[in-house]
């Protein structure tokens, strides 16, 4: 093998590279994004580079600047890859063409746009650190802010203006927030920690209109309300980045669909959030928008590419956390069901709720229980019972008593 190709110059794509050289890999390693950034890392842009009050820093990955010095990896950066060849093992990259012997697809996921807003100065998306700039920008000049979508990118972005002391404004269309990711009775949990901070939260209306000429003066809402917005943040959830795929002939189904080892066909894996595999861990397909995920699957992808007679399936118990207004959330497992608190209650300051499924402890969702999550996860990767859960809930409460 003499060439590894990995598309996706993020974390799980730097991982990817990282890990051939750590495998001592001796053939030629090429990165190719999108961007013309090195890689650098993303949730942080919904958080401290936003609140920083001394001004913000790139959040750069750890040995991103050290790819072509230390790691004698070939840089392409600022050109997206736009078309795959898996059988004669080519890629395209604009009017270029890159023979691989091996490749790793780590493209991840583009935030969705809200329809009738293109073109609308004021209006962004936040996935990128050009995003992270331009919000950032408004937020320095005292903009008032709408957020469209009460996810966990949403409520980040109202948390850290909210820091500021600015006016915020959080639209969502489901009666309650983050029901797929945690439920109904954690969602409306976690929503009141916007109440509890002073941002207005509107749940079961949609956005009828962006007002504005050339730069966004406000939103009109589905119940007629008008709300008036220098800066308008969207946040209605993403798709993974796989058009530059079509007509390669890979499965492509909400995501690159991969087996368990994360093979799509032969000599071409997938890692991050553009990857659809089948988790043992759950027996079941999974897409998983993480940076817990994306690390792990770009170091084990490219050891099954490098060596495929060897491969071995990547098995994953879900990690995900989001800081809002002082507080962290944390979730391990699957939401399956409505979740049983264990630990404090709904309308406390902390709280641990577990998941169930059939005997099986399935997950964990807890607000400032920083030393309990890994617990329950650990617990979740071993195949713990319900009464496995239920015991460590009550180490757990008298540990802390």
């Amino acid at each position: 093998m003499q060439h590894l190709v990995v598309v996706g110059a993020s974390l799980a794509g730097l991982r990817a590279a990282g890990a051939a050289r750590a495998l001592k890999f001796p053939g030629r390693v090429t990165l190719v994004g999108d961007e013309e950034h090195l890689p650098y890392d993303r949730p942080p842009l919904s958080k401290a580079y936003l609140e920083a009050p001394d001004g913000p820093r790139v959040p750069q990955l750890p040995g991103a600047d050290r790819l072509t010095s230390d790691l004698d990896v070939d840089l392409v950066l600022g050109a997206p890859a736009t078309g795959l060849d898996p059988r004669a093992r080519v890629l395209a990259v604009g009017d270029r063409e890159i023979p691989f012997d091996a490749l790793v697809i780590a493209t991840g996921v583009r935030p969705r746009a809200l329809p009738g807003a293109d073109g609308l100065a004021g209006v962004h998306t936040l996935r990128t650190l050009d995003d992270a700039v331009a919000i950032r920008r408004k937020l320095d000049a005292g903009a008032r802010t709408v957020v469209i979508g009460a996810g966990f990118i949403g409520s980040e972005v109202a948390s850290s203006a909210r820091s500021r002391g600015l006016p915020v404004t959080v639209v969502e269309s489901l009666p309650t927030p983050l029901v797929r990711a945690v439920g109904t009775t954690a969602g409306a949990a976690l929503a009141g920690l916007h109440a509890r901070n002073g941002t207005d939260l509107r749940c079961g209306v949609s956005v009828e209109e962006v007002l504005g000429d050339d730069h966004v003066t406000g939103v009109r809402l589905s119940d007629g309300t008008v709300l008036d917005a220098d800066l308008v943040v969207v946040g209605i959830g993403a798709e993974p980045a796989t058009a530059w795929l079509s007509g390669s002939g890979l499965t492509l189904d909400n995501g690159v669909v991969c087996d368990a080892t994360l093979a799509a066909a032969p000599g071409v894996h997938a890692a991050g959030d553009v990857a659809r595999w089948h988790n043992p861990a759950f027996d079941r397909l999974m897409r998983l928008e993480h940076w817990t995920s994306a690390a792990e699957q770009g170091a084990h992808a490219v050891r099954n590419a490098l060596d495929p007679a060897a491969a071995t399936p990547y098995r994953h118990v879900p990690y995900f956390w989001s800081d809002w207004y002082g507080s962290r959330i944390q979730f391990a497992g699957v939401p399956h069901g409505e979740p049983e608190i264990v630990d404090g209650g709904w309308d406390e300051p902390s709280f641990a709720a577990l998941y169930r499924d059939g005997d099986r402890l399935a997950g964990v969702v807890t607000l400032d229980k920083r030393a309990d999550v890994m617990k329950y996860r650990a617990l979740i990767t071993r195949g713990g019972s319900w009464s496995d859960g239920l015991e460590l809930a009550a180490q757990r409460r008298s540990a802390a008593a």
